[in-house]
């Protein structure tokens, strides 16, 4: 789905309903590139959504996750590593104070990264974030956006907000 054009779209809103999966809304930002917008309303949507993203997230990769606390970061992040078969769903946690959990599977070894107490770009340094990087790897981060140089040209950007209770509005741009 995300390595092929954008389907067409009549209108800025369109709803998408499977009987055997999940249902979510989605918006083409732009035809031209690869940006989407997706509002999933339930967390095992969010789960599901995160799964699709595989083709999108091929190795080499570094993926900034953006969002507040609890705006569902991990849960995508849960469909990403199932999706890969690096780890199951609930073997996914939050990287709050180990800072960096690794899964490894067959396709790619995922690195989930946590940024929100490192605070100057020296305290980054010794994370040895680029000793990670390699061929097979896919670097997710969360709160990368707290330092823009992490970002390179061929890298995902993927914010998350939340829509309601339980909705979460996914925006994937890279």
């Amino acid at each position: 789905m995300w390595g092929q054009p954008p389907p067409a779209v009549e209108s800025s809103e369109a709803r998408r309903h499977c009987d055997a999966g999940p249902r979510y809304t989605g918006r083409v930002q732009n035809e031209t590139s690869v940006a989407r917008e997706v509002t999933t309303h339930s967390p095992e949507e969010t789960v599901a959504f995160g799964s699709t993203l595989a083709s999108l997230l091929a190795p080499p990769k570094l993926v900034l996750l953006r969002g507040d606390l609890g705006a569902g970061k991990t849960t995508l992040v849960k469909g990403i590593a199932a999706a890969f078969e690096a780890a199951a769903e609930e073997d996914v946690t939050s990287p709050t104070f180990t800072l960096v959990h690794e899964y490894r599977g067959p396709r790619a070894n995922l690195f989930h990264i946590d940024l929100y107490r490192i605070d100057t770009p020296r305290e980054l340094e010794t994370l040895g974030l680029d000793d990670l990087r390699s061929d097979n790897s896919i670097l997710l981060i969360e709160w990368g956006e707290k330092f823009p140089r992490l970002l390179r040209e061929r890298d995902v950007e993927i914010a998350l907000e939340r829509a309601g209770e339980n909705g979460r509005r996914i925006s994937v741009v890279g």
